[in-house]
């Protein structure tokens, strides 16, 4: 988990821009303005780049306390692996994790991936079966209504979609509750099909050639992709390329001047120093960042606050395969909130990416905690790796102990798109007009997977730059 940490220089005492924190967001935003000539210098109160990414080798096998994959969604990602050297180290998952199940009845049922498969599954009832005809001639919903996804799914798929489909994807992306997270917001994808065909069918098959033409992949036909030494390859190439980030370094304030000087007040190991830079782009969660432009944007700060993150846990597990019953086929399994268990889902790490464990041992990463069960990743490590293997007895067939656990918690794990999260966002991004040069990014906004962190980056970096180069001219 290593990473360059050489402390970056710069004469003249101004850099062009600054860039509090580093995580995928902060990196590739700093990335595209040290590409565009430009001086740049990054923050980050952590040990290392990556934010909640990071990647451990362990006796043998390689496990993620984060993110365990990505998905090859834009053609931003396939541009900057290349641009860093990466491609030789690009892991594509492997055929066999195509498979992803759903617990249904406490059994392990693969989720359909094809019409005949659709139509034989037991996943769903024959009527919840004959029930998606209809899907097509239901009436859009009014385009100014903010819709929870599980009453959007209700209205058009009916319950038993949203209980075995929805409600686990839900669970897997954001750790939250589908009565709660916004559609427009969360899902902006599937509004906009209902809103443009008027059926999720018909936008599935008859959007087909719009989305071939902006050059993206549906994230339900996407590749999974890693790297050969796991996700911490890609910030560790970032911060690399960047030319290093002042890590142990905590933003305490923010400042602006007359002439559009900007001044963040930092602490690096209990000494209190100052930076300059002509502009910022704060890449941390939204109450840290709120904490920085409150004196300056009072209600874009308060916005910023009401956003709630979900708390999870991960568990890393390694087994004898002898002692798993299940073939560990596949992806991995989500787990519907019906079947009443107390994790999110387990992904089969060694069975989606070749060479995550030696032969004869297995790699499962346990997911517990979300909206669900908020208060499982406050209990003690040893309460939470126990609960996992009770979880993996009951669903995998797990028949001994594992040779080793590993518990990480993230007490602020995922931020949630819940009703009226685009509001807050506008007003969080008044900020932006309150002080010039300032940017906002993150998770919070504009999407919390991997490709999405990168592509905001992408674009927010792109953007300042347009703006400092505007600025000089």
């Amino acid at each position: 988990m290593n990473a360059a940490s050489a402390e970056p220089q710069v004469t003249g005492g101004v850099w062009d821009a600054l860039v509090v924190g580093a995580g995928m967001s902060g990196l590739v935003a700093a990335y595209r303005l040290q590409q565009a000539g430009l001086r740049v210098r990054v923050l980050d109160a952590g040990s290392e780049p990556g934010g909640v990414i990071g990647s451990v080798q362990r006796e043998g096998c390689l496990f993620e306390r984060g993110p365990n994959s990505a998905m090859d969604t834009t053609p931003l990602i396939g541009e900057l692996v290349q641009e860093l050297g990466l491609a030789p180290q690009l892991r594509w998952a492997s055929a066999a994790s195509e498979k992803r199940y759903v617990v249904r009845g406490g059994k392990l049922i693969p989720l359909p991936m094809s019409p005949g498969a659709f139509f034989s599954t037991p996943l769903f009832s024959l009527g919840a079966k004959a029930g998606l005809m209809l899907e097509p001639f239901k009436a859009p919903s009014d385009p100014a209504l903010e819709e929870s996804i599980a009453a959007f799914v209700r209205r058009r798929l009916g319950h038993e979609f949203l209980d075995y489909a929805i409600d686990p994807f839900v669970s897997g992306i954001y750790a939250g509750n589908p009565e709660q997270i916004s559609v427009k917001a969360a899902f902006p994808k599937l509004h906009a099909l209902e809103q443009r065909w008027g059926s999720l069918i018909k936008g599935q098959f008859l959007g087909a050639a719009e989305r071939k033409r902006a050059k993206e992949t549906a994230k339900n036909t996407a590749k999974s992709f890693s790297f050969e030494h796991g996700m911490q390859t890609l910030p560790n190439a970032l911060a690399k390329a960047v030319g290093g980030v002042s890590y142990q370094t905590r933003a305490t304030a923010l400042a602006r001047d007359a002439q559009g000087v900007f001044t963040v007040q930092t602490e690096r190991l209990g000494r209190a120093e100052t930076c300059q830079a002509r502009s910022v782009i704060l890449a941390v969660a939204a109450d840290a960042a709120a904490a920085l432009v409150r004196p300056h944007a009072a209600d874009a700060a308060a916005a910023m606050d009401a956003i709630e993150y979900a708390p999870v846990a991960t568990v890393a597990s390694a087994y004898n395969t002898a002692d798993i019953a299940h073939p560990l086929d596949g992806f991995g399994c989500l787990l519907p909130g019906k079947e009443k268990r107390r994790v999110l889902g387990v992904l089969f790490s060694s069975s989606m990416f070749d060479g995550r464990a030696p032969q004869g041992v297995s790699l499962l990463t346990t997911f517990m905690g979300g909206r669900r069960s908020p208060e499982l990743p406050a209990m003690a490590q040893d309460e939470i790796a126990a609960l996992a293997h009770a979880e993996h007895g009951i669903l995998l067939g797990a028949r001994a102990a594992p040779r080793w656990q590993v518990v990480t918690r993230w007490p602020r794990a995922i931020p949630q798109y819940v009703i009226g999260h685009l509001g807050r966002v506008a007003r969080a991004d008044a900020a932006e007009q309150a002080l010039p040069g300032l940017r906002l990014c993150g998770s919070w906004k504009g999407g919390v997977s991997v490709g999405d962190c990168l592509r905001n980056g992408h674009d927010v970096g792109v953007a300042t730059a347009q703006w400092l180069k505007a600025q000089a001219a």
